[in-house]
């Protein structure tokens, strides 16, 4: 039997060792590269570490030796260890996800996290609190706006309360990613999982925006990331943890003392925010990039509002 000649341009790049090596590489690895989301990987990697422990895993095909009384067993430590009913199904969901990619690569013949029985959903519980109206307003007006600094947080925290952004999509916001779609200024979202998404940019948001990048220095510049460090010139993104230290300063400064308030609260003030004047919930769903509109229903605070609570319909 004749062989076709390879293509130049296709000839193998790799060597014979380099090839058998990849070949070799554990599905379980496979996956855990699969994962994108720096946070996703970060939680998943300790999830996984917290099993592999329990269970004394020293190699990743070693996860293929699992059973579900394996799984049980780790769930009913996980409860004695008094670990909230969220940690615990975000384990559970850790282990079932590598399970099922092992099932796709034929590597395992099922999944023996799934039918286990998780925690109940508390309907209150991993509810982030928004802030009231006010408090926003302080908190947009609580940056100098006389500084550098001043004028980028003004406009962080107005992308942040117009627009509903996740910490980390802020973060990925380049200059390219404002323009205009049909006339209409828009921001472009990079998203959980790769995502793009398109909303209009909100007058205040480009106004303050505008004056930022005015005295920053960097409009010109498409590919710089549109939120840096204020102090040191060096072209850098804005990371996360500067967010989180930067909206929290000010909510200090704002006397913003909600329980729980954190980073998120502003994307929650923001849906629920638009809920109450009566946005349709399913473009709302579009405009925070929820995959599933359950996501966003939690936002969703319409049907209870103080005031039309039945005490307010007894009469005596």
């Amino acid at each position: 039997m004749s062989v076709l000649p390879i293509p130049v341009e296709n000839a193998r790049r790799l060597t014979g060792a380099e090839f058998h090596q990849l070949a070799s590489v554990p599905a379980e690895a496979e996956w855990f590269a699969n994962l994108d989301n720096p946070r996703t990987r970060r939680a998943y990697r300790i999830d996984l570490q917290d099993f592999m422990g329990f269970a004394g895993i020293a190699r990743p095909d070693e996860f293929r030796l699992v059973t579900r009384a394996h799984v049980l067993a780790w769930r009913n430590t996980l409860e004695e260890r008094a670990l909230s009913g969220a940690t615990i199904r975000r384990k559970l969901a850790a282990l079932s996800s590598l399970f099922e990619y092992l099932c796709e690569k034929n590597a395992v013949a099922f999944n023996p996290v799934k039918g286990t029985k998780r925690p109940k959903v508390d309907g209150n519980e991993g509810k982030t609190p928004a802030i009231g109206d006010h408090q926003a307003r302080a908190l947009l007006d609580a940056p100098d706006p006389a500084t550098l600094k001043g004028k980028r947080d003004r406009a962080l925290l107005s992308v942040l309360l117009y627009h509903g952004l996740r910490r980390e999509e802020l973060c990925l916001l380049k200059v390219k990613d404002l323009h205009h779609r049909r006339g209409v200024s828009h921001l472009r979202i990079h998203g959980k999982g790769n995502k793009l998404r398109y909303l209009p940019l909100h007058p205040d948001s480009a106004a303050k925006i505008h004056l930022y990048l005015e005295v920053a220095g960097h409009r010109d510049a498409p590919d710089a990331p549109l939120f840096q460090p204020a102090r040191r010139h060096t072209g850098a993104a804005l990371s996360a943890d500067g967010v989180y230290k930067i909206v929290l300063g000010y909510a200090a400064k704002s006397r913003i003392k909600v329980h729980g308030f954190r980073v998120h609260s502003l994307r929650a003030t923001a849906a629920t925010n638009a809920l109450e004047r009566n946005a349709d919930i399913a473009s709302v769903q579009e405009w925070l990039g929820h995959a599933n509109i359950a996501t966003t229903r939690i936002y969703d605070r319409r049907r209870h509002q103080p005031e039309d609570s039945p005490t307010f319909k007894v009469s005596y």
